[in-house]
């Protein structure tokens, strides 16, 4: 089973400012071993460039500092990376909190002030809204534990 996680976890230098992070888990090293991770940037799979203007969440829209509505790229990378997960039967996504397409639980309030707000990013919701378990990088070890959930049920079937 293929596990959708988002590539800037992974090191890949797709965030909007071009920064690398590189979350270190034993679970992530387990599954990069096991060849399981499907890496996705929702943003770049919609031709955002890296370097780009950052992008929040405001009254349901996705918008640049200039107010700029980006919406409609923003639903278009989730759309990628739906079809992403069901090309590789991901059940399961690791996603980048706070981010407006993967935030899980977290989104910036959309004032550009660094404030974050409960909700959800436009990749996030959509995977969630089409049976697909979504977790923070804060939750890698839950998502490994619905993985092997997953895979005795297969394995029972």
């Amino acid at each position: 089973m293929r596990v959708l996680v988002s590539a800037c976890l992974l090191g890949e230098p797709v965030r909007y400012n071009g920064e690398i992070i590189h979350v270190e888990h034993p679970v992530l090293a387990r599954w990069r071993r096991e060849g399981r991770m499907v890496a996705v940037c929702p943003e770049v799979e919609a031709g955002f460039g890296v370097p780009r203007p950052p992008a929040e969440i405001r009254g349901g829209a996705v918008v640049n500092p200039a107010g700029l509505d980006l919406t409609g790229r923003f639903k278009a990378g989730a759309e990628r990376a739906l079809r992403l997960a069901r090309e590789h039967g991901a059940q399961i996504a690791v996603l980048k909190e706070r981010s407006p397409s993967c935030g899980v639980r977290l989104v910036h309030d959309g004032s550009f002030s660094g404030r974050v707000v409960a909700g959800s990013g436009i990749t996030a919701a959509l995977l969630r809204e089409n049976g697909v378990a979504v977790f923070s990088e804060n939750e890698i070890d839950q998502a490994d534990f619905l993985l092997q959930i997953l895979e005795a049920a297969n394995l029972g079937e």
